[in-house]
């Protein structure tokens, strides 16, 4: 006689996989970038909910370690870097057609942004009208050049750096391009002892990167983008998570608020989230966790505000800025456990 299983029996079976998954690719990737737990963690949610990460941070805080590491340690996944300066074309990026003298036809030369896992690295370097030929990449995972459309891998990631500290020569992103990118943090320097751990394990000249395994498949990254689908976001998280972006609209030290796609990309990071911390359910942790490092950089202050907080700097302001939207908007309460039943219907994506 043949058994059957509950659906809810799969669900935790395929939660579980997924966990056991996103654990290994975690583990791999930190033995290489030490101490950053939660970046790294950010930035495979950020994978996992198929969006886009800008680090701004100081040169050498492994930054390019960690896109290497990550495309190193998922099965055939190929990663590039794309080195930004004033003189990088469009074409330096996307390809081009290039005349064969043998065929007596145009032949496309792929560029580096053909690549699973890609590090533009000083991305405020490039051109305007470099900057812009990445955003049909990011937005809609394909080029088009001399008239051919061309879809990009699957997976695609694109790490993009911006140094803080240096700004003369470059090309301030717009604020639409910014609102481009899923997720806006930072590295930061390693602690103390994990200093002393990366001199210890490049003390004879050799980098950790060089004996990275492969610790998961393509296959096994879909299945973890299939399983973030299926984590429990509460109707009242859902609805708390939209009364946030609103908020960020109508306060008055903001001009320009968050839009539709800043509550998307909560939503969906607040799953990944969940799922990366082996959970089946959001919490209201996750989006008070997730609030800045998503919607920060996809608002404009008012000009009254950026000078009251010109000294303190950008970090204060957010910081005032999350405080008064978490005030203008009451936080859910619930007592009790999550049903996967009542689960709501995913949005769709913008």
């Amino acid at each position: 006689m043949a058994s059957f299983s509950s659906p809810a029996a799969n669900g935790s079976e395929r939660l579980e996989r997924a966990t056991a998954i996103a654990g290994r690719l975690l583990d791999n990737v930190e033995t290489v970038v030490h101490g950053k737990t939660e970046e790294v963690r950010l930035v495979l949610a950020a994978l996992i909910s198929e969006g886009h990460v800008l680090l701004e941070d100081v040169p050498g805080t492994a930054k390019t370690v960690l896109a290497r590491a990550l495309a190193g340690s998922i099965s055939g996944a190929v990663s590039s870097r794309i080195q930004c300066t004033p003189d990088l074309q469009p074409s330096d990026t996307t390809g081009l057609s290039i005349y064969d003298q043998r065929t007596r036809e145009f032949e496309f030369r792929p560029g580096p942004v053909f690549a699973n896992v890609i590090l533009v690295d000083e991305i405020n370097r490039a051109m305007p009208k470099t900057q812009s030929a990445l955003l049909e990449a990011m937005a809609e995972r394909q080029v088009t050049v001399d008239g051919a459309t061309r879809p990009l891998p699957d997976p695609f990631l694109l790490l993009a750096t911006e140094n803080p500290i240096e700004y003369e020569g470059t090309f301030p992103l717009p604020e639409a391009q910014l609102d481009r990118f899923l997720v806006r943090t930072a590295l930061g320097y390693p602690s103390f002892d994990d200093e002393l751990r990366i001199l210890k394990e490049q003390s004879r000249g050799k980098h950790p990167l060089a004996g990275l395994h492969e610790a998961v498949t393509l296959d096994e990254l879909r299945e973890l983008k299939d399983a973030a689908g299926d984590v429990y976001s509460d109707e009242l998280i859902v609805r708390w998570i939209a009364g946030l972006v609103r908020a960020t609209r109508e306060l008055p030290i903001v001009a320009v608020g968050a839009s539709v796609r800043g509550t998307l990309a909560l939503e969906r990071m607040v799953r990944a989230w969940a799922l990366l911390h082996g959970r089946s359910f959001v919490t209201t942790a996750d989006v008070e966790q997730l609030f800045l490092p998503v919607l920060g950089h996809r608002v404009v202050f008012a000009p009254s505000f950026i000078a009251e907080t010109r000294r303190q700097g950008r970090g204060e302001a957010l910081r005032r800025f999350r405080e008064a939207v978490f005030a203008a908007v009451e936080r859910p309460e619930a007592d009790w456990e999550p049903d996967p039943a009542a689960r709501p219907s995913a949005p769709a994506t913008a």
